[in-house]
């Protein structure tokens, strides 16, 4: 596949999936196989979206590399091409993603979104070094992940700019560095597929960007990608409205909960047990949404209008 055939596929809300645990933190394979019919049925599918498949709201960092084989796997082959599938590398030196890239290719993602390998202390031309080697050892997409609030996480306009020429460099998860005005990387949308990771897809939709990443997504597909018709209809004020709506509450919890026990997972599997889909709880040491947070994040997805399904409570006080 060229690169510009994986841009056209790399659009929309992204939807980083989370990963399935049991009570005793093994991967549910199985689960996933069915979540992922379930969200290609609420409409992620080839064109509108994207599966971002064991990124770190997918628990990417803390399955074992038989698992995250293994999970790619079975989201490619429960999917049947209806969605691109992605994967996620986080944190890695060259040779380790090299090795992981060439293990996605062969088993038939789409791309891989590829963290800055943080623990190398990298240096601008060290990130050349490192995502023009990945580049030039594969055949899918990257979408490269900017992690500005982790240190060496930093990549600034100007080394995306040598980066123009890197074949199967393909994508940018934006958000700005310190001094770094969010719209100085729009001079690259033809280049790259630019996708908005600050809470302002609005903005990056008005500047020519391409989609973006939210909490949520999973579990309510039909909400997000309304959102997307939106921008593409050019109502951008109505669609600005609407994420302020949901995403200014939704926030708001997210920093609240994260503060009691920390997990790029917990309120993404608390949304979708409410929707319906329980995804078990995150691993260890994080813990899962409490019994009241629960109820919180409930009452709020109804606030929005969302089609919450109604729970054993519900229906004993209908009864009554």
């Amino acid at each position: 596949m060229d690169r510009e055939e994986i841009r056209k596929l790399i659009v929309g809300p992204i939807a980083t999936v989370p990963t399935p645990f049991d009570d005793q933190y093994r991967v549910n394979y199985g689960l996933m196989a069915d979540a992922t019919e379930r969200w290609i049925e609420g409409g992620l599918v080839t064109e509108k979206s994207v599966l971002k498949v064991a990124a770190a709201m997918g628990e990417g960092p803390q399955l074992t590399e038989g698992e995250w084989t293994k999970l790619l796997r079975t989201c490619v082959e429960a999917a049947k091409g209806r969605v691109p599938i992605m994967g996620a590398v986080h944190y890695k030196d060259t040779v380790r993603t090299v090795e992981d890239a060439k293990k996605a290719a062969d088993i038939g993602v789409i791309g891989l979104q590829v963290s800055p390998p943080i623990f190398n202390l990298p240096s601008q031309d060290d990130l050349l070094r490192y995502y023009k080697a990945v580049s030039d050892s594969i055949d899918i997409g990257v979408m490269i992940y900017n992690t500005p609030w982790l240190p060496h996480g930093a990549i600034y306009p100007d080394t995306f700019r040598k980066m123009s020429d890197l074949e199967y460099i393909v994508a940018i998860k934006w958000a700005p560095p310190e001094g770094i005005e969010y719209s100085e990387i729009f001079d690259l949308v033809d280049i790259f597929n630019i996708l908005d990771n600050y809470a302002n897809p609005v903005e990056c939709h008005k500047h020519g960007g391409h989609g973006f990443l939210s909490d949520g997504v999973a579990a309510y597909p039909t909400w997000y990608l309304g959102l997307w018709d939106m921008l593409l209809n050019g109502l951008h004020d109505k669609g600005q409205a609407e994420w302020d709506r949901v995403m200014t509450p939704l926030r708001s919890f997210y920093a609240k909960v994260v503060s009691n026990s920390g997990s790029d997972a917990k309120v993404e599997k608390g949304m979708s047990e409410v929707m319906g889909l329980s995804m078990g709880p995150p691993r260890p040491p994080s813990i899962p949404l409490s019994t009241q947070e629960m109820s919180e994040i409930r009452t709020l997805m109804l606030d929005w209008g969302w089609p919450v399904p109604h729970t054993e409570a519900d229906r004993r006080d209908n009864a009554n």
